[in-house]
C-alpha cells in the first residue's frame, strides 16, 4: 500500500556566526518598523540582547522590549506580553531567547489580533481555522540556545495556571517569517543549560526517530541530528567558546525540531507534567527520564536503535545504545533520578493522568496509558 501523509518544512534561515547584525533588515523585509523584542528578564541583561536592540536602533527602527518571559509561560504571562504589543503599537515580533522566549514571542504575535481565548486554538483538528489569519503580526525568531527549536516550529506551548497543563496553541502563520541562527549568541550559555537544552534536541530527534508514523524525510533528519549531537554536545559543553560546536549543536536544533513533525513520545509526555507542576528544565528532565523509555520501549525499536547505534558508530546495537545515554548523561551531569530534581511520590497519580492526555503520547511506539506511564514515572523516580 503506498503510504500518505501531509508535509511541511520550515522557512528563511540566516545561519551563521556574527549574522545578528542582519536582525533590522530581516524586520524591515516582513514589513516592521517597530518591532517588540520579547525575551525573558534574565537574557534581558545580557550585553547580547542590548546589541540585537542597539542593531535595530541604528537602522532606523523603533524597537520595544517585552522581558517579563516566564520559564513556563502561562496565558497570563501571554496576556502581559499582548498588553505590551498594543501599548507600543508595534508590527511584529522578534522572539528572542530559548524555547520560553520564542513561544511566547510567536504567541504575542499571533495574540494580538485574536479575540477568542487562547485555549481555542489548541492544536486540536482544525482548531487553528478559528483565528483572524490576517491579523497574525510577522515573526523574526532569533534563538539563544540550542534545544528547543522552536524557531523552526508552527506552535507555541502555553500552561494553563488553573490546571497547570501544557497547552500547544497551533497556526500556521506562527512559522517565523526569518529566523537568524547565529551561534555567537549561545557562547555565554552556562554548561548545565548547554548540557539541558542539547538533550532535548537529542530527545526530539531520538523519539521522532522511533515514532511509528511515516515521514521518512524527518527519519533522515533526526539520524543525521543525532550524530551531530554526539560529535559536538560534549565538546560545546567542555568549552563554552568553541563556536564550531556552538554552530552544529544549533543547527543539531532546528533539525530535531523538523524532525519531531513526524511525532514524540513518552520521553515528553512524562517530562510535561513534571516540568508544569515542579517548574524543572525540561530537555534535563527529558533526559532523565530517557533510559526508563528506552527500555519501555525496546520491543518495538531495537531493530531500529540497532541501525541508530550503527550510524552513530556504537558497538553493541541497542545495548551499546543504551550504554551510549547513560555515559552522555553521566559526562553532562544530568540527575538520575526525578527524585534529584525534586519530584515526590505523593504527586505521581496525578502526573500519570496528565501524561496520559498529553498528545506526545499519540508518537510513542508502544501504546501508553496512565497504568503504563505510572509505571514510568516509578522507574525514573
Amino acid at each position: 500500500m503506498s503510504p500518505t501523509a501531509n508535509w511541511s518544512y520550515p522557512t528563511a534561515i540566516r545561519f551563521g556566526a556574527g549574522r545578528i547584525e542582519e536582525l533590522a533588515e530581516a524586520c524591515r523585509s516582513l514589513g516592521m518598523t517597530r518591532p517588540l523584542l520579547v525575551t525573558d528578564a534574565g537574557l534581558a541583561a545580557l550585553p547580547i540582547t542590548q546589541g540585537a536592540l542597539d542593531v535595530l536602533d541604528a537602522a532606523g527602527l523603533k524597537p520595544g522590549l517585552f522581558s517579563e518571559v516566564q520559564p513556563n509561560p502561562t496565558e497570563a504571562n501571554l496576556a502581559a506580553g499582548v498588553a505590551a504589543f498594543k501599548a507600543g503599537g508595534h508590527d511584529g515580533v522578534v522572539a528572542f531567547g530559548g524555547g520560553s522566549g520564542l513561544d511566547l514571542g510567536k504567541l504575542v504575535a499571533f495574540m494580538h489580533g485574536q479575540t477568542r481565548a487562547v485555549w481555542d486554538f489548541e492544536d486540536i483538528g482544525d482548531w487553528w481555522t478559528r483565528a483572524d489569519a490576517d491579523a497574525i503580526a510577522p515573526i523574526v525568531a532569533v534563538p539563544t540556545t540550542a534545544g528547543t527549536g522552536s524557531e523552526f516550529g508552527r506552535a507555541g506551548v502555553v500552561t494553563n495556571s488553573e490546571t497547570h497543563v501544557k497547552k500547544i496553541i497551533f497556526h500556521p502563520k506562527m512559522l517565523p517569517g526569518i529566523v537568524i541562527c547565529d551561534p555567537a549568541l549561545t557562547v555565554g550559555l552556562p554548561p548545565a543549560l548547554t548540557a539541558g537544552t542539547g538533550m532535548d534536541a537529542f530527545a526530539h530527534s531520538l523519539e521522532a526517530y522511533c515514532s511509528p508514523h511515516f515521514h521518512p524525510m524527518s527519519q533522515g533528519i533526526a539520524l543525521e541530528a543525532m550524530r551531530l549531537v554526539k560529535d559536538y554536545l560534549p565538546r560545546a559543553h567542555a568549552d563554552g567558546k568553541d563556536i564550531e560546536a556552538r554552530a552544529h549543536m544549533m543547527a543539531a536544533s532546528g533539525m530535531g525540531a523538523v524532525a519531531f513533525q513526524k511525532g514524540l513520545g513518552a520521553i515528553h509526555a512524562l517530562s510535561h507534567p513534571v516540568g508544569a507542576l515542579y517548574n524543572t528544565h525540561h530537555g534535563t528532565t527529558n533526559a532523565c527520564v530517557m533510559p526508563a523509555v528506552l527500555r519501555f520501549n525496546r520491543p518495538a525499536i531495537e531493530a531500529r536503535i540497532d541501525r541508530l547505534a550503527a550510524y552513530l558508530g556504537l558497538a553493541g546495537g541497542f545495548d551499546g545504545f543504551l550504554t551510549y545515554v547513560l555515559g552522555l548523561r553521566a559526562a553532562l551531569h544530568i540527575p538520575e533520578r526525578l527524585s534529584d530534581m525534586g519530584v515526590t511520590a505523593d504527586r505521581l497519580d496525578e502526573m500519570a493522568a496528565m501524561a496520559a492526555e498529553d498528545p506526545s503520547c499519540g508518537g510513542n511506539p508502544v501504546p501508553l496509558s496512565a497504568e503504563t506511564l505510572m509505571t514510568l514515572y516509578k522507574a525514573c523516580l
